[in-house]
């Protein structure tokens, strides 16, 4: 992998091609295939379908500034995405990724003192507990998740930590249409409204990929989110 391939795709992409930060998106490519030898971060290892599958993926958020609003709040970020990539495009905004596994942070800490990045904060927490705690109720402009659950629970997991007047995205497969009556009936007990999903492609591949977003209307009641475990076993809106 090199940075005029990394280029060469943002371009296709009609993403911004800046080479120092095609510079930081190599460091951290090759940092988590480094770690992923000793540590579960990702099930792919071919470096072009890491670049195409994590990192452009993530990306897509930066065509659709609309929804990506200050403080971001990337919950459940795994290796860091779609949080990380977007930081780094971003530095404008701040960033707080947060995961229930602190090994997965340690890895980030790693990457974030590579790049010599300032707007990025992490938290180990479950996303219930971030949601009933005053320090992260409806403080975030956007919280983003890719790949952590079905609709009505990532809709409890995320919508009681978005300002009223921000929004949530989640990165689903076409499966998601097949959650929207579910997942609409969810968003509407959290104050929340689903919009319209979008379809993206990624050049070269055949994946069927969607950003949901789910716009904050109103506060969320007290109630939610329930306690943690909760919302897996007995998701909102069936």
């Amino acid at each position: 992998m090199t940075e005029s391939i990394i280029l060469s795709k943002l371009e296709l992409l009609d993403l911004p091609t800046d080479p120092d930060k095609a510079h930081q998106l190599l460091t951290y490519l090759q940092m988590l295939l480094e770690w992923n030898k000793s540590m579960d971060l990702t099930a792919v290892t071919d470096e072009e379908e890491v670049l195409d599958r994590h990192f452009l993926d993530s990306l897509i958020l930066l065509k659709h500034p609309e929804y990506l609003k200050g403080p971001v709040l990337d919950l459940g970020t795994g290796a860091g995405f779609p949080g990380l990539p977007l930081a780094i495009f971003r530095p404008d905004l701040s960033f707080t990724l947060a995961d229930a596994q602190n090994k997965r942070l340690k890895f980030l800490e790693a990457v974030i003192a590579a790049l010599e990045l300032e707007n990025v904060t992490l938290v180990h927490s479950r996303a219930e507990d971030m949601g009933r705690s005053p320090a992260f109720r409806e403080t975030f402009g956007t919280c983003v998740a890719r790949a952590v659950a079905s609709l009505p629970v990532l809709c409890e997991y995320l919508l009681p930590m978005v300002s009223v007047g921000g929004c949530s995205v989640c990165w689903k497969g076409p499966s998601v249409l097949d959650e929207m009556t579910n997942g609409r009936r969810a968003a509407h007990l959290l104050g929340g409204h689903l919009l319209e999903p979008i379809s993206y492609a990624i050049p070269g591949r055949d994946w069927q990929h969607m950003l949901l977003p789910i716009e904050k209307v109103s506060s969320t009641p007290k109630t939610y989110p329930r306690k943690a475990g909760t919302p897996g076993k007995s998701p909102l809106g069936s």
